[in-house]
């Protein structure tokens, strides 16, 4: 079940985030870290009401935080649509020991069907240039990757745009 996220949530989030960077960092991925995602990300998701969670009965297993606002870093970036109505999705999680079984996808489907039932005109997203998992996810999905932006408190390495136009 998807359903918005709570302040209740915070911790097991945190903790889902935790493992995801600890798995990723075994596979050489080295994308989340200490510095992201953070507690105060998640925090002003839940306060925006655009933290959304996956939960298995009463265990909460995935996030994904859809937001309205374009980030400062993403500013100079030729995206494929004018900055009208765009939606943003940041901090897509899922449990390490429920990875593979669709919920990934469960939550971009959703990301994408709210953005078609609220007019949004297209969703972006950024995704780390070494995640080569994460990359050929959205671009099956049809996602068309565009420039680079960087995070230096990640990775020296560049994280690569994409959008998808609804």
């Amino acid at each position: 079940m998807i359903r918005r996220g709570v302040h209740e949530d915070l911790m097991p989030i945190l903790e889902i985030t935790k493992n995801c960077a600890v798995k990723m960092d075994a596979m050489g991925i080295y994308q989340w870290n200490e510095n992201y995602p953070n507690r105060n990300a998640f925090i002003d998701d839940i306060k925006n009401n655009e933290l959304l969670v996956f939960t298995k009965g009463a265990l909460l297993v995935g996030c994904i935080a859809l937001c309205t606002k374009m980030d400062d870093v993403y500013k100079d970036v030729k995206w494929l649509t004018k900055d009208v109505k765009s939606l943003y999705v940041h901090r897509l999680a899922v449990d390490p020991q429920f990875q593979k079984k669709g919920i990934g996808k469960k939550l971009m489907d959703y990301a994408e069907d709210f953005a078609k039932k609220n007019n949004f005109i297209s969703i972006r997203l950024d995704t780390f240039s070494k995640n080569k998992n994460n990359m050929r996810f959205y671009e099956r999905r049809g996602y068309k990757r565009l420039e680079e932006v960087f995070f230096p408190e990640q990775s020296k390495f560049p994280f690569y745009c994409y959008e998808l136009i609804i």
